[in-house]
Formats: structure tokens, C-alpha cells, sequence
């Protein structure tokens, strides 16, 4: 993305060759200041590179996010509309605890009953 828009690589600015003529510059300052280019080239081409991976892996981890935000919407929407239909544990121990008072209610009191008559 960003390495369209360097005009130089590391290499290329190694590479340069000056033309010298007699009022020049001092080669030695030329080639010292040309490898401090060429350490920040190499610098930025690995801030870039790093910036890259992190951003594709990033990009991967928002396209799951989204997608498990999907599936949960989904299974959202599928829980509510099934949600009339279906009997919960709380509804069917409701519904034994209420038999088991008419079933067992009635026979204790036909033994109180019949105990109170003895």
C-alpha cells in the first residue's frame, strides 16, 4: 500500500552513483549521510510490512466478529420465535408439582379420613 508511494528502495539509493566533478561534495559526507537513508528506508519498510500483517489480521478477526454477531442475531430471532412452542424444565416441574398435589392431596386425605374414623 505504502510502497507505491517511496520513490526509492534501500538498494537503489546504495546503488547511486554521484557524478564527481572538481567542486563537488565530499564523498565521504555523501556516503554517510546516504546510509542513514538507507536505515530509515530499511525502518520503514519494516514498519510497513508490520503494519500490513496487522491490519490483514485485524480485517479477519472484524469478518469473524461479524459473522458470529450474525449467527447469534439469528439464533436470537430462532430462540424468540420458537419461544411460545417450547416447555421449559420450570414449566413441567410446575405442572408435576401441581398432579402430585391433586394425586397425593386427595389420598392424604382419605388417610386422615379414615384415620379419624378408627
Amino acid at each position: 500500500m505504502y510502497q507505491n508511494k517511496i520513490a526509492l528502495t534501500p538498494q537503489e539509493i546504495l546503488e547511486k552513483e554521484f557524478k564527481i566533478d572538481t567542486r563537488g561534495y565530499r564523498l565521504k559526507e555523501v556516503d554517510q549521510f546516504l546510509d542513514t537513508i538507507i536505515g530509515d528506508y530499511e525502518q520503514f519498510f519494516s514498519i510497513i510490512n508490520n503494519l500490513e500483517k496487522e491490519k490483514a489480521d485485524l480485517l479477519a478477526e472484524v469478518m469473524n466478529l461479524k459473522q458470529e454477531l450474525r449467527t447469534i442475531k439469528n439464533d436470537i430471532k430462532f430462540a424468540k420465535n420458537n419461544e411460545t412452542t417450547e416447555v421449559t424444565n420450570l414449566d413441567i416441574m410446575r405442572r408435576i408439582s401441581r398432579l402430585e398435589k391433586i394425586v397425593y392431596g386427595s389420598e392424604l386425605e382419605d388417610r386422615d379420613s379414615e384415620s379419624n374414623n378408627n
